[in-house]
Parts: C-alpha cells; sequence; structure tokens
C-alpha cells in the first residue's frame, strides 16, 4: 500500500528510506549477518525495579537517562528480559531511556491479588503495557519486540496509537483473533503448532509444569536452529519461568487462542476491535531473521496492514526467532531509525 505522506514532508519516512538503503549495503557485504558475532556478551542490567501497574506488580529493568525519548522492550515466549541484554545498551548510548518489563507471568512480574484471573489473552498483554506507561508517567514511547511482544506491541500501536511513537515488530503483524483460529492451516503449518495443541490438553499443561525448563530449551532450539547459545545464556533466562503463575498465563495464552479458555468480558470490546485486524498507521519497522524456526507470516501477507511510513528487514546469518539477542545490532539499528534522536 502506498504511503500519501511525501518523503520531504515526513521525515521519519525519510530516516526510514534512507536506513534501507544503508541495510541494502550492509547486506552486500554481509555487515547485518554478522551482527550475532559482533556483539560481546552482556554484563548485566541495573538493578531490577518494582511498580504497581494495573493488576500486577510489574518487573522491569530502566536504563538510560530518565529525560531520554522512552523505548519500551517486550520480550515473547519463551524467552524473558535477556533478549535485550546486548540491545538495550545500544539504545542507551545513543541517548533512550530504555524499559524493558517482565510480562505477566515471568520473572518477578506478579498479581497484586490472589484471586485475579490468570489471563493470558492478547488484550490482557497489551493493557499492561498501557497500565506500566500510566505508572511510569510516560505519556508515547516507541515500542519494540519480538514474538508475545511483538503482538502486544502492535496491539498498543494500533488501539492506541496516540501513546506509541514508533513500532519495531519482529516477524511483523501478529495481532490474532479466535474466529480466525478456527479455520485449519495446511499440515506442514500445523506441525509447527505442535505445542500449541499440546497445551490443549491436561496432559500437556502437566507436562509444561513438570518440564518446563527442558521444554523451554527445546523451543529455543528449534525456534532458532543455528543459535549456539551456551548454557549459562539459557539458564540466566530460564529463572524467569519460575514464577508461580508462568504455566497458568502460557497455559490460558494458547487455549484462549484455539477458543477452548474464555477470555473476561472487561477485554471483549478490545477483542472486538482486534478479531477486525485493525491497520497499524504509526511509522514501523519489521523484521525476520533468514532462520526463524517458529511459526511466523510471510511478510507479502501483511504489508497492507502497515499504512503508515514503513520498511521492512531481512537479518541474514542464521538468525532464528529471538532476533533482538541473536542479531542486537541489527535489532537495536532498527529502534533507533523508528526513534530518531533521543
Amino acid at each position: 500500500m502506498t504511503n500519501a505522506l511525501s518523503d520531504t514532508a515526513n521525515p521519519c519516512r525519510r530516516r526510514l528510506l534512507g536506513i534501507a538503503a544503508i541495510t541494502a549495503a550492509a547486506a552486500e557485504f554481509g555487515v547485518l549477518g554478522a551482527a550475532r558475532a559482533a556483539s560481546a556478551p552482556a554484563s548485566g542490567f541495573p538493578p531490577l525495579r518494582q511498580i504497581d501497574a494495573g493488576p500486577l506488580s510489574i518487573g522491569y529493568v530502566d536504563m538510560g537517562p530518565a529525560s531520554g525519548a522512552p523505548v519500551i522492550l517486550l520480550h515473547g515466549w519463551p524467552y524473558d528480559i535477556y533478549s535485550f541484554a546486548d540491545a538495550a545498551p545500544l539504545l542507551v548510548k545513543a541517548g533512550h531511556r530504555v524499559i524493558i518489563p517482565y510480562l505477566r507471568g515471568y520473572g518477578s512480574t506478579v498479581f497484586r491479588a490472589a484471586d485475579t484471573v490468570r489471563n493470558g489473552q492478547q488484550a490482557a498483554l497489551a493493557l499492561d503495557v498501557i497500565a506500566l506507561m500510566d505508572a511510569l508517567k510516560i505519556r508515547k514511547a516507541v515500542l519494540a519486540g519480538f514474538d508475545w511482544g511483538a503482538r502486544t506491541a502492535g496491539i498498543v500501536a494500533a488501539l492506541w496509537p496516540e501513546r506509541c511513537g514508533g513500532l519495531v515488530s519482529v516477524s511483523g503483524y501478529l495481532i490474532g483473533s479466535q474466529r480466525a483460529n478456527e479455520a485449519p492451516l495446511p499440515p506442514a503449518a500445523e506441525l509447527a503448532w505442535w505445542y500449541q495443541f499440546y497445551f490443549a490438553t491436561e496432559r500437556g499443561r502437566l507436562g509444561y509444569e513438570r518440564n518446563r525448563h527442558d521444554f523451554n530449551k527445546l523451543i529455543w532450539r528449534t525456534a532458532s536452529p543455528q543459535w549456539r547459545f551456551d548454557d549459562a545464556t539459557y539458564e540466566r533466562s530460564a529463572r524467569a519461568f519460575d514464577n508461580p503463575d508462568h504455566v497458568a498465563i502460557v497455559i490460558h495464552n494458547y487455549r484462549w487462542r484455539l477458543g477452548l479458555a474464555p477470555g473476561e468480558a472487561r477485554y471483549d470490546a478490545y477483542e472486538q476491535k482486534l478479531a477486525a485486524f485493525p491497520a497499524i498507521a504509526t511509522p514501523t519497522i519489521t523484521m525476520e531473521g533468514d532462520a526463524n524456526g517458529a511459526p511466523h507470516p510471510q511478510p507479502e501477507n501483511y504489508r497492507a496492514k502497515f499504512t503508515g511510513p514503513y520498511a521492512h528487514r531481512l537479518i541474514t546469518g542464521g538468525i532464528g526467532h529471538n532476533l533482538p539477542q541473536e542479531a542486537p545490532a541489527a535489532f537495536a539499528e532498527a529502534v533507533l531509525a523508528i526513534a530518531g534522536p533521543a
């Protein structure tokens, strides 16, 4: 879809077009393909913070100058905030304030009330981000993420565009609906979703409860088949899965997608809007790794959903599903192309 805004009238679009040219040149010389190897291991985050936001006490990292333009980074399943351990310092170096929360059911993010429904539906996670921004008194931020985090960021951009100054979405447009998920997929695509069907059973819930450590390590390997992460890297993130609500949130998320678990009435109006697959007008860069072993849509299938300034990047060099951790320099470069000067 052609954007009616001219390059002269829209500085962000000029940045996107300029960065696209840089990306093409870098790809020709293999620069982006080597992005993962060029990044040194992270030395760690500053001390974790906690803040009450909506139904949650959210654990989060807050890096960079308090006066810097805010960027919020959102992880997916089965990952955690350390997916951004190498990319975040690059954003801080550019002058941005970087906030990285644990999603509900991960790390130190816990429910404030024992009787709150452990709900993993997509609208609930998006409203968690709005609640966090409100609690931190952030009016507007650039949002970037992958997997659950990309879907969540995309929902915020679609439903609350006034809160999203720009979007970086790994694997593109991931907003879904229960109605759309009623339609069967081709056999190979159904096979790729094996864990979703496993989680639909009581056997799957028990299996994930008992074996989440090894289960999630298997997902890391199959989703990023060329990523040679070591045990220390995995164990650093695996601690986030010990959250008391982790299993309940994950199981509900995947069962809700298939209509096998109910959502909450408070989210019905949002889900009705999302079921129409709203367009996203926020300036956006979508990204994909050339070795993503997880289910993901093809860029040509979602291009029309982005009606504002837009660019897509394919990151080469065996980059899998956890793109921010596997190619942190390329991910950070995309965020900076959207965010602009801090």
